[in-house]
């Protein structure tokens, strides 16, 4: 995450007709269609430039406190960002990596919280999820470049510093600690997701928000209730963008209360010797992941889902597949091209089956 420049909220507050604004900027799709007689400004549209992508909030325009509301939401999200930043020497996550090799580093409880349920979906993902990477990026060069592919014996250096095996965290002292000097936490895979979280949190709570949805950069998005002018209630329409022709989408997804996470790695990556390396790095073995086109995941949180959509484009379908099984409330959406050529191959995992419209070949599971 990369620190944005300081501006003013004004600059980022309009107005837009749904059909324009989900269009445009967001990538979900309007449902059902506007009526002749319904304003063409139901959704107040919030936006700012923070973790190195655009986040928006859409709430309804309706709510009178909907610009302020949506501010804040975003004031949240850059606040998170000073915390949670691994490219400002003095945010709170860069004070951990910079001293929990040596002492247990005390930190914010919330933050804390993170650092535990990272843990976790680290060891329920057999380690396809895992925030301690830090050194791994950095090796690759897709920290601040340049990007390269490490020697073995580099990399082999390299991966005893990496795995949160080593990270060791106290609750009652609400300290973290590596047991490896060199380790560093990377919260690039999740800390979009927990942004976007703690700002639905706070229009729920501070504001009474009854619907609304975020997203950051179009790989993190987190709905909240149904879109204003929907009677029937059955939630947002989002789209999944093609992987490779942005005029076209995969697939359409109805979320309510429910959060959607995408990762892929057809535009981060570099070439070397005639391969292609994505930014996407297998904290197993230290290699960047291959497989899947994209992978897009729904969960209770956008956190969850965010962690999710890394490990399963990490571990594959297999694992995947096994996951949603034991976590039937978690829902995946895996995009394949099987050949060069292809049609790309769309297998609809757990819940995600029942908000699902597929619009390309699909292999349901």
């Amino acid at each position: 995450m990369t620190r944005a420049a300081a501006t003013n909220r004004r600059d980022f507050l309009r107005g837009h007709g749904l059909r324009q604004a989900v269009s445009e900027h967001v990538g979900i799709a309007a449902a059902p269609p506007l009526a002749p007689e319904q304003s063409a400004a139901w959704i107040v549209t919030v936006e700012r430039r923070a973790m190195a992508c655009r986040f928006q909030v859409l709430l309804p325009a309706a709510m009178v406190d909907a610009p302020a509301a949506g501010a804040a939401a975003l004031d949240e999200i850059n606040r998170l960002e000073a915390q949670l930043t691994v490219y400002c020497d003095d945010s709170e996550l860069s004070r951990v990596n910079q001293a929990a090799g040596v002492i247990p580093v005390a930190i914010e409880g919330r933050l804390f919280a993170l650092l535990e349920e990272a843990l976790r979906l680290s060891v329920e993902t057999g380690g396809a999820f895992d925030i301690a990477v830090g050194a791994l990026v950095k090796a690759w060069g897709f920290f601040r470049g340049p990007k390269r592919v490490p020697g073995r014996a580099e990399l082999a250096a390299v991966m005893e510093r990496v795995g949160s095996r080593h990270v060791v965290l106290d609750p009652l002292a609400r300290t973290v600690h590596f047991r490896r000097p060199g380790l560093e936490l990377n919260l690039g895979a999740i800390g979009k997701g927990y942004a976007l979280d703690r700002a639905a949190e706070l229009l729920r709570r501070e504001w009474r928000m009854p619907s609304g949805i975020l997203h950051g950069g179009r790989s993190s998005v987190l709905a909240i209730g149904s879109p204003p002018a929907e009677t029937a209630g059955t939630g947002w329409l989002v789209a999944l963008q093609h992987p490779f022709d942005a005029s076209r989408q995969v697939a359409r997804l109805r979320l309510r209360d429910l959060a959607l996470g995408t990762s892929g790695a057809t535009v981060q990556y570099f070439e070397a010797d005639g391969r292609r390396f994505g930014h996407i790095l297998d904290p197993r073995s230290g290699w960047p992941a291959a497989g899947q086109v994209c992978v897009s995941v729904v969960a209770a949180t956008a956190a969850q889902a965010d962690a999710l959509s890394t490990a399963f484009f990490i571990s594959g379908p297999d694992q995947a597949r096994a996951y949603c099984a034991r976590h039937p409330e978690v829902g995946a959406v895996l995009v394949a091209l099987p050949r060069p050529g292809a049609e790309l191959e769309l297998t609809v995992l757990g819940a995600a089956q029942g908000l699902v419209e597929a619009l390309v070949s699909e292999s349901e599971a």
